[in-house]
């Protein structure tokens, strides 16, 4: 008789797996058919949200996306308000689910990187294009898009912040239009948060939360951000790298000299901070910072099968990117995620191009960044960058060396960071009962599991909200791989993002 009650237990979980397996296929099928009738509702959407600029700098601008956003929140029925902070406003959200017991923040970001005009294929980069493929392949301006009707999923829409991150607030937007019409709405209480700092850190992020806690309350926060695994099968991303950055100088003279009557005498500081760079890293891609690595633990078991279970096709990424190999051969994506980076993000020393002239510059500088896993503190990070370049010989100074410092010391360096603090990384275990709901959720709307992502290689300054507020976080990314995300010509996939709808109506209904 027990063996006999154990057996139809078991074919009672497997039967309500089946029913759930086969409600999500449902629901697959009817958001793509509400979704493939709507395209021109939501293209229109997308296109309008793009043409707000939204460099955080620019506060108007801002302002103008967050009234917006709020009115797009009220649209689908949330109680919505924008939260005031020293800096730009929140924009926030709820909308209670009778008989709902779990709560989900929802977080996104509508700040974007501040343009380069000269640099993209189209007058503004907030007139947005839309293109029947990548502009570097050939793709075509597509001419009238807002009397369309349908859109090609290869098509691409080209604007500042189309894939970061107004995208994923456009499917989110979508996703719940779609559960109303076809009558299957959330089955969790949202909440909802909107950053318009995010790329300046979010400084007023954590402050807000001593002002509206009860507000911002949830089981689990869900990240809507960041690009998928670059096979654009369904992700999720249980973690995030943090950032430290650093600003190194290098004297030479007090005044750019004669290259023919000093050269050879005066000390260039452009080929002395070549030298001081090159010391920081091997051939081989090792960081040769003292201390660089010492704050790692050992990946356990089941971490490396995660890592290992990961698709990976280095040849398509190396393609798409122009590049003949990786820094390092013996280590994938994955792999490099889990350790620290230190990058040289841009370089400068006198002048260059048509405006180059026979000069030993007065000085040479480097910006550089490091990324940071869950181990490492930027604070320690940048103080083992300071000694490894006194450690070559520099006198370290906070401030331009007067006349007195320059007699002294023969090798001089400045070191600086922003004011801002570091951004530190975070991490959810995969094996939570909230990450296994969102994999669930994934998995049986799209017939497969999702790509299931460690630790992601950028950074969502949100470590320390999720730290204060003490509930887990996670990425459910939507948008191609391929966005040049922070560079001119950044694209969504339209493809990209009505599969977004289905994936995030997935989770509104885990």
């Amino acid at each position: 008789m027990k063996a006999h009650r154990c057996a139809t237990f078991v074919l009672v979980g497997l039967s309500l797996a089946s029913n759930a397996a086969f409600a999500q296929e449902s629901l697959r099928a009817k958001v793509e058919a509400w979704t493939a009738a709507n395209q021109r509702a939501i293209v229109t959407e997308f296109l309008d949200l793009l043409a707000i600029p939204n460099v955080a700098a620019d506060r108007a601008n801002i302002e103008k996306n967050a009234s917006m956003l709020k009115v797009m929140l009220v649209k689908r029925g949330f109680k919505a308000e924008l939260l005031a902070t020293e800096g730009n406003p929140l924009v926030w959200g709820e909308r209670l689910v009778p008989g709902a017991t779990k709560t989900v923040l929802i977080y996104c970001q509508f700040d974007g990187q501040p343009v380069s005009p000269k640099g993209w294929a189209q007058p503004d980069p907030f007139v947005p294009f839309v293109r029947t493929g990548r502009v570097d392949e050939g793709g075509q301006e597509v001419k009238d898009v807002r009397s369309l009707t349908k859109f090609d999923d290869s098509w691409r829409v080209y604007a500042r912040s189309a894939a970061d991150s107004k995208s994923p607030i456009i499917a989110f937007m979508a996703a719940l239009d779609a559960l109303k019409a076809i009558g299957l709405p959330p089955t969790v209480n949202l909440r909802v948060i909107m950053d318009g700092e995010e790329e300046l850190s979010s400084p007023n992020l954590v402050p807000a939360i001593a002002k509206h806690r009860d507000k911002l309350t949830a089981d689990v926060m869900l990240v809507f951000d960041g690009p998928m695994h670059y096979t654009d099968q369904p992700t999720v991303v249980f973690g995030a790298r943090g950032i430290q950055t650093a600003q190194l100088t290098v004297y030479g003279p007090k005044s750019g000299v004669h290259s023919g009557n000093y050269g050879n005498w005066i000390p260039n500081p452009a080929l002395r901070l070549a030298h001081l760079l090159a010391s920081m890293k091997d051939d081989h891609g090792n960081v040769l910072v003292k201390g660089f690595y010492d704050d790692l633990v050992p990946l356990t078991q089941e971490e490396k099968d995660m890592l290992a279970a990961i698709p990976s096709d280095d040849a398509k990424l190396l393609k798409t990117f122009g590049v003949a190999k990786p820094e390092r051969d013996d280590v994938s994506l994955q792999q490099a995620f889990q350790r620290p980076t230190l990058n040289i993000r841009g370089m400068q020393s006198a002048f260059i191009g048509d405006g180059a002239r026979t000069i030993i510059p007065d000085r040479a500088v480097a910006e550089i960044d490091m990324r940071l896993v869950k181990e490492t503190k930027g604070g320690t990070m940048l103080d083992r960058l300071r000694a490894h370049v006194a450690a070559q010989g520099y006198h370290i100074v906070s401030e331009d060396p007067d006349d007195a410092t320059r007699a002294k010391y023969t090798h001089i360096a400045k070191i600086t960071s922003p004011r801002r603090e570091p951004t530190a990384a975070f991490r959810t275990s995969p094996l939570l009962p909230e990450s296994r709901r969102v994999i669930a959720a994934l998995e049986n709307v799209w017939g497969e599991p999702p790509v299931r992502i460690r630790t992601a290689g950028g950074t969502v300054p949100i470590s320390q909200f999720i730290d204060a507020l003490g509930f887990p976080a996670m990425l459910v990314p939507i948008v191609n791989f391929d966005n040049n995300q922070h560079e001119e010509n950044e694209n969504v996939k339209l493809g990209a993002l009505f599969k977004g709808i289905v994936t995030y109506a997935a989770v509104l209904r885990q």
